[in-house]
């Protein structure tokens, strides 16, 4: 699943507006013999501030490149999972198509995406991104689609409810023993105060589930993507925690079958503990919730093994030209991929307009890129970065671990895991196990 969307969070919009105009690549040259290049994932005119910062990268870009044509196209949100693979199939995709990581594969294996392996080479900044993340789009040896942001998943803590309660908030949990205690801890400050919360609805259970899982040592599926692999000692150990927390602790609330705005508008009340999410959560529980940067923490997923990667890049439409590609590759340079500068990294911008600089998103770059991207970084920071600094020392321990294939099939399945436990004292964990793997087997054979 994505996080909350691209790294500043945008007002969600329909996309039906998107599926009345064909996208595709029929017409490659604008008038005056430019080539013409249409990209989606433009905000939302309710996004000012970023539609204007889109806005002017792209004149920026034209101005530097005028035999090319960018027809940005702004409908939110990026990708809506209900209409994507229709618009593929249907031509009606942009040339330059946003994607998330775990679209990747199966963009390429229903043969709508553009073979870039002949190309990258004029991608001035692939070599310079994490091999990791450039992997997530190499199918078979083939380059399919470019990286443009990153997260993981970790622990967000309220430092001011860490105090009260008598925990030192320079020092978050590590383990899932110590997430119970101190979860006991903050729930027995009373006043409808909840220790720890947990997503378990709308396949958001069944994501956190698996970042649990991930956190352990474990797996949903096996190796060769045939097989469940939850019903182990570790997915055992994740259910076991979160029922002992819910019934024996009380430290979770009554109220579940939470979903991330829910978990999101207790924090930013003060009155939640912890909870997992990605650093983009912090600034929304600023904006929109009503929390203090002060007061938000980050720590590394507890259980020291893994943690959960997402994020999301743009492929490129199978019927795209050659010069459609580089002019693409192009544009992606400009926007996302040149370190301290363009769209998402120009932090003098962002700072000046008041956007948070300095949450520690995962690095996209290595080297003296990186080092580029850091520096401007730094000197352009705007929030507490020394409360994400357990965060960045606890990842460099931690296998960073992609989600599962069908991965949104398996989150259904596993929300009914999740959600029983939460709110069935009684409920067997074993044959809720049992079952779910049953289930996630049939869809993985079904391919």
């Amino acid at each position: 699943m994505r996080s909350t969307g691209i790294r500043r969070t945008l007002v969600a919009l329909g996309v039906g507006a998107l599926a009345l105009t064909a996208c595709g690549s029929s017409d490659d040259e604008a008038a005056g013999g430019k080539t013409r290049v249409t990209v989606n994932c433009m905000p939302p005119k309710s996004a000012k501030v970023d539609r204007q910062f889109f806005e002017d990268d792209i004149a920026a870009f034209e101005k530097k490149n005028p035999e090319i044509d960018v027809v940005p196209h702004d409908a939110f949100p990026c990708q809506d999972p209900k209409t994507f693979d229709a618009k593929l199939a249907g031509g009606q995709m942009e040339d330059v198509f946003y994607t998330y990581f775990t679209d990747a594969r199966h963009v390429v294996d229903i043969n709508q995406a553009a073979d870039l392996t002949p190309y990258v080479k004029e991608l001035k900044s692939y070599a310079t991104i994490q091999q990791q993340l450039r992997d997530i789009y190499t199918v078979d040896g083939k380059i399919y689609g470019i990286p443009r942001t990153g997260y993981s998943m970790g622990l967000i803590y309220n430092r001011a409810l860490f105090e009260k309660a008598g925990l030192d908030p320079d020092r978050p949990p590590t383990t899932w023993d110590e997430v119970r205690d101190a979860a006991g801890k903050i729930a027995a400050l009373g006043d409808g105060t909840i220790g720890y919360a947990d997503y378990s609805a709308q396949n958001q259970g069944g994501w956190h589930f698996t970042a649990e899982l991930y956190s352990q040592g474990g797996d949903v599926v096996s190796a060769d993507g045939k097989k469940a692999t939850i019903d182990t000692p570790e997915g055992k150990a994740v259910l076991q925690t979160l029922h002992d927390m819910r019934w024996k602790d009380e430290s979770m609330g009554s109220k579940q079958l939470l979903v991330i705005n829910d978990v999101q508008q207790l924090m930013g009340s003060g009155k939640l503990g912890m909870y997992l999410a990605a650093p983009d959560n912090i600034p929304i529980l600023v904006k929109e919730k009503g929390a203090a940067y002060k007061d938000m923490a980050l720590a590394p997923m507890p259980g020291g093994e893994g943690t959960l990667i997402g994020g999301d890049g743009y492929m490129f439409n199978k019927n795209a030209s050659p010069e459609q590609i580089r002019a693409g590759l192009k544009w992606l340079d400009h926007m996302f991929l040149t370190p301290g500068d363009g769209f998402l990294g120009d932090y003098a911008r962002a700072k000046k307009n008041d956007a948070p600089v300095g949450l520690p998103e995962p690095r996209l770059f290595t080297g003296p890129a990186d080092d580029r991207d850091q520096q401007v970084k730094k000197a352009n920071a705007n929030v507490p970065v020394e409360n994400y600094q357990a965060f960045l020392d606890g990842n460099q321990h931690l296998e960073m671990k992609i989600e599962p294939p069908h991965a949104q099939q398996l989150y259904s399945v596993l929300d009914g895991v999740v959600s029983a436990v939460l709110t069935k004292e009684d409920a067997d964990i074993d044959r809720l196990l049992g079952d779910a793997s049953g289930k996630i087997d049939g869809i993985l054979a079904r391919g």
